[in-house]
Parts: C-alpha cells; sequence; structure tokens
C-alpha cells in the first residue's frame, strides 16, 4: 500500500499540469467541442494578439466605439433635410356641423341656422422638408464627432493596455514556475540519491535506520512541494486562458523564455512624457469634449433658423373613390422659421457654467494625473533597483547553498557528516531558491509596471 501511494503521489504534479493544458471536463466554447480542444502554442507578443481579438472587455470596448460612431451619424442628420411623407383618409359618420346667424337667411335676429359643411370622405397625401438654415449647437455637434471617436478609441486602448499588464505578469509568472519545477525535480533526483546513498549505508552498518527515515520524511515534503507548485502552474494557465478569452478547454503551450540575464541586463531610462500615458491622453480629449460643451451651450444665445415647405394633394367626396377625376386638389407652401431666444430663467447660463466647471475638473485631473505618473515612474524604478541588488544577492546565496548542499552530502556518503547536516543544508537550499525565484519574479513586475508607467509597454 506504501509504494502504491508513492506512486500515486509522484503522478499527481503531471496531472495537475495535463488538467491545466486541456480541462477536457470543462464546457468547449461555441463551435467546438470538448472531444476535440485547440492547441494554442504562444509566444508573449502571440498571447497579446490573442487577447485583443477575443477578450470580453476589449471585444465591449470596440463595441463602444462603434455605439459612438452611429451617435456620430445621428449627430450629423440633424444637419441634413428631413423630408417625411403622411397619408390621410377620414370618413365623416356625421359631418360636423356649423351654426351660422338665421338673419343671414331671413331668419329671426339673434337665432342660428344649423348646416354641415363638407363631405363624407376625406382623403390627403403630401410631404414635407425641413432644412435647418442655422443652429449652433448642431455645427458644434458636427465639430465634436471627431472628438467623440477619439474619445472612445482611447477607452479601447486604455482597455487593451490594462489587459497586456495582467497578460505580461501572468505569463512571466508561468514561465518562472516552470523553472521551479525543473529545480524542484532536480531537488527530488538529489533526495532520491541521498535516500538511496542512507539506505545503503544502513544496510552495511554505517548509519542508523533513523537516517533513512529521514530522509524519506525530506522526499516526501520535497513531493509535497512539487504538488502545490503544480497546482499553482494549474491556476495561472486558467487565469491566463480567462484573460485571453480562450476557451479552457483549450490546451496552451507557452513559447517565451525568461532568464536571470534577461532581467539583470535590462535598463530603465529617465526620460517620459506625459502624453506617453493612454490615461492622460483620455483626459487631453474629454477636455476637447469639455470645450465643444460650453462652445454649444454658448450657441443657444444666437437665434435658429429652419427651412420649411410641403407639397400636398387632398380629396374630398361624398362617396369612397380615390381615383374620381378632378376631386384631388393640390397645395403647397414654404417657409422660413426663425426662432429668437429672448429669456428662459437663466436656463442657458446655467448650462453653460455647469460645463465650465466641468473643463476645470478636467484640467485638475490632468494635473493630479502628471503627479500620479512621476510617482509610478519613481516608484518603479526604484523597486526594479532594489529588486535587482536582491536578485544579485540572491543568486549567490542561491549558488552558495547548493555547493555547501554538495559539500555536506559528500562528506555524509564518506561518514564524515551527519543527517542533521545534510537536512539542514537542504533546508537552506530550498529556502534560498524561493528567495530567488521571487526576488526574479519582483524584478520582472517591477520593469513591466516601469513600461507600464511611462506608456511603453
Amino acid at each position: 500500500m506504501n509504494k502504491r501511494f508513492k506512486q500515486l503521489r509522484r503522478l499527481i504534479p503531471g496531472l495537475l499540469i495535463l488538467m491545466a493544458l486541456n480541462a477536457s471536463a470543462q464546457q468547449a466554447s461555441p463551435g467546438q467541442t470538448s472531444s476535440s480542444p485547440a492547441i494554442h502554442t504562444l509566444s508573449l507578443k502571440e498571447a497579446i494578439d490573442y487577447s485583443v481579438k477575443n477578450n470580453v472587455n476589449v471585444k465591449n470596448a470596440i463595441l463602444d466605439l462603434r455605439i459612438q460612431e452611429q451617435s456620430n451619424r445621428a449627430t450629423t442628420s440633424q444637419a441634413l433635410p428631413q423630408v417625411t411623407g403622411t397619408l390621410g383618409l377620414t370618413d365623416y359618420f356625421q359631418i360636423p356641423t356649423t351654426l351660422i346667424p338665421a338673419e343671414l337667411n331671413g331668419g329671426p335676429a339673434g337665432t342660428f341656422l344649423p348646416l354641415k359643411f363638407g363631405t363624407k370622405w376625406s382623403a390627403s397625401g403630401g410631404a414635407t422638408l425641413k432644412q435647418v438654415l442655422f443652429d449652433g449647437q448642431v455645427f458644434v455637434g458636427l465639430q465634436a464627432r471627431q472628438a467623440s471617436l477619439d474619445f472612445y478609441s482611447k477607452k479601447q486602448e486604455i482597455t487593451e493596455q490594462t489587459l497586456r499588464v495582467n497578460i505580461y505578469k501572468i505569463y512571466y509568472q508561468l514561465l518562472l514556475s516552470h523553472t521551479q519545477v525543473e529545480q524542484s525535480d532536480a531537488n527530488i533526483a538529489k533526495q532520491k540519491d541521498l535516500l538511496h546513498s542512507s539506505t545503503e549505508m544502513f544496510k552495511n552498518g554505517f548509519s542508523e535506520k533513523l537516517d533513512v527515515d529521514k530522509a524519506n520524511v525530506q522526499l516526501a515534503n520535497l513531493e509535497s512541494d512539487s504538488i502545490q507548485l503544480s497546482y499553482n502552474i494549474a491556476n495561472g494557465y486558467l487565469g491566463l486562458k480567462v484573460l485571453l478569452g480562450m476557451p479552457i478547454s483549450d490546451s496552451l503551450v507557452l513559447t517565451d523564455t525568461l532568464t536571470y540575464e534577461m532581467i539583470r541586463d535590462a535598463a530603465l531610462g529617465d526620460d517620459y512624457k506625459y502624453t506617453d500615458r493612454h490615461e492622460y491622453q483620455l483626459l487631453e480629449i474629454n477636455r476637447r469634449l469639455n470645450e465643444y460643451d460650453v462652445k454649444r451651450y454658448k450657441q443657444t444665445y444666437i437665434p435658429t433658423a429652419s427651412l420649411t415647405a410641403n407639397y400636398a394633394q387632398n380629396q374630398y367626396s361624398s362617396q369612397f373613390d380615390l381615383g374620381k377625376r378632378n376631386s384631388w386638389f393640390p397645395s403647397s407652401y414654404i417657409g422660413l422659421n426663425i426662432n429668437v431666444p429672448i429669456f428662459d430663467g437663466f436656463y442657458k447660463d446655467a448650462n453653460i457654467k455647469q460645463a465650465k466647471y466641468k473643463l476645470e475638473q478636467t484640467r485638475n485631473n490632468m494635473d493630479s494625473l502628471k503627479i500620479r505618473i512621476d510617482n509610478d515612474v519613481k516608484t518603479a524604478q526604484l523597486r526594479f533597483t532594489a529588486a535587482l541588488a536582491s536578485l544579485d544577492y540572491q543568486k549567490k546565496n542561491m549558488d552558495l547553498a547548493a555547493s555547501v548542499y554538495d559539500q555536506t552530502r559528500k562528506k555524509y556518503e564518506q561518514g564524515l557528516g551527519s543527517n542533521t547536516e545534510i537536512t539542514s543544508a537542504l533546508t537552506d537550499l530550498k529556502s534560498a531558491q524561493a528567495n530567488y525565484f521571487n526576488a526574479l519574479y519582483n524584478a520582472v513586475v517591477a520593469k513591466v509596471d516601469y513600461q507600464n508607467a511611462i506608456g511603453k509597454l
């Protein structure tokens, strides 16, 4: 039973990773079946490109832009001719009665004679044309169309930027995790060799049974750590798939590499511009839109002018016969309408002041964002510098711990060292390795945060 348990325990890490890569039990996306999941082999750049096409937040940001395009079309339509057609048909069950003075027909004064004018059936058909000649608000709206599109286009870029930062961090974390797996496997292999040596020494009477038991305990701890690491990797793959917008049933293989040298040799510059940040660009566009709002409300003090034209045909008949000749009578007119604002209870003034206050808020936000950008850049620089220093230290410490472990093991196998010493050396090695990978990831994150802070990611 103990042997079978050990065999199962050694299979668990591989099973966890296999579940992360395939997740065949999960429901496939529309158009795919769980029996035939796709395999995606992606570099970091390819992962970013995939997410831009498939992430739901990016898709919705693109739809927001499309919605604004149609809103712009609606704004444009206000400046174009508006043509409407009308058709009408009326059947008077009772023709309206009109009272006229009876004395007009020889009757007594002060009395009225009821008469019915009109026909039982009346029909009409016509078309009306309306054209705005001048409306300041409409013209300002036309001027603001491109700024509105730029606003939603920039929001889409910010959505993609946020997504890109998260993918960078998870992608690099998974790369480091695979390196940790290799290191963990190497430690397990070392411990198995040590267990074999301890067992042989015990058989030959050079060590105690306690030494063999301690070596078994250490091996179990290493394999338990390996299982937890594999579980973390599996979760990482699932999280990355969600960010990418990838079906959970698909398999994902990462092709990029991340080494100590790549991070150590990275350089951070001191030059950056506020305008490189998408958030600042968005506020600049928002400021333009606020300025258009102020201009639009000011235009409400200016008179508006519009042209109206109508042509119609009307029929009046005592019988229902739309095709009757000489029963249709045309009418037409053209008119010019000018609306002059006089007094509205300071409604326009209130709108103008609200727009000006919003413009001032946007300017304040731009000043505040400059401070935050400066802080983001400086913080990322300090973190990266500290992370590099820690990384160099932890690299040397890990190499030294590995050397101490190897020397301690040789002494133990030669009968010159104790099991306590080698157990301590292995514990120190595991701690040094964990600290190294933590320092390496901190350096990666600081580098990503710096590139994001200067708008160059």
